[in-house]
């Protein structure tokens, strides 16, 4: 992506004065924040920020309690009062979460198939062509057949990308895909994220694998105590942050 497509293209994403509460606890405070297409925006916090609950908004996993949420022409209204615009914005938003999710009694090649063609409506041949294609994309073609449970978890989270991916959406989210694999599972998973930026996949990735970041991203967006603290290219916010309270996260996690 580069600056004259974010000058010139309607955002993928806007998110305007967003307030979200959880009880009398705040999590998100006049959130602005704009995705422009084909751009690949990491969110960093520590837990608790209110990062995984800024993505899980924007797909409406989680209501807002006032402010606007637009997700590719699609407006996404407080307190739950979408409408048909929820389901649209479902349909063209894909989600990988901490946990694989998967159905596990179907097989890795069901799990894939599954939404495009009850949600889609395609044919079931349709399906299977675009589930092996993207299973090989992800590198597990050669288990279409095996159950979750047969599985790594690494590659079961290879299958849960695909699976998202299969329903050919406008924008990728990402809630620390990696946080529940063993460190050796790790990179398999942040390969495929790898390739799948580079195809120009609009994504939100809420990560702690800095290094992923620094590669990966367009823009680096700190969160703190729900809100938008830093944010900037990686090489800025990661290596010369500006705020206190980014120089202090930072410092904690990349002594690890």
């Amino acid at each position: 992506m580069n600056d004259t497509t974010q000058a010139t293209t309607q955002p993928m994403v806007r998110l305007e004065k967003i307030n979200k509460y959880f009880g009398k606890l705040h999590v998100m405070q006049d959130i602005d924040l704009e995705v422009a297409p084909g751009e690949v925006v990491v969110i960093v916090g520590a837990s608790g920020s209110g990062k995984s609950t800024l993505i899980r908004c924007v797909n409406g996993l989680e209501e807002f309690q006032s402010g606007r949420i637009e997700v590719d022409g699609n407006e996404l209204l407080p307190d739950g009062k979408s409408g048909k615009s929820l389901q649209a914005v479902r349909t063209e938003v894909g989600m990988v979460f901490q946990q694989f999710n998967l159905f596990p009694h179907l097989s890795v090649l069901d799990n894939v198939t599954l939404a495009p063609r009850k949600v889609r409506g395609w044919s079931r041949d349709k399906a299977l062509e675009t589930a092996h294609r993207l299973l090989e994309r992800v590198g597990i073609e050669d288990q279409a057949d095996k159950y979750p449970s047969q599985l790594s978890g690494g590659q079961q989270q290879r299958v849960a990308l695909a699976r998202a991916l299969a329903m050919e959406p406008r924008l990728m989210l990402f809630d620390e895909p990696t946080s529940a694999l063993d460190p050796e599972m790790i990179g398999e998973v942040l390969d495929a994220m790898r390739e799948l930026a580079k195809d120009g996949m609009t994504m939100m990735i809420v990560t702690h694998e800095m290094g992923f970041a620094r590669e990966v991203a367009d823009r680096v967006i700190f969160v703190h105590d729900g809100q938008i603290v830093e944010e900037g290219p990686p090489q800025e916010v990661l290596d010369n942050p500006r705020q206190e309270r980014t120089q202090a996260f930072l410092s904690r996690v990349l002594k690890h």
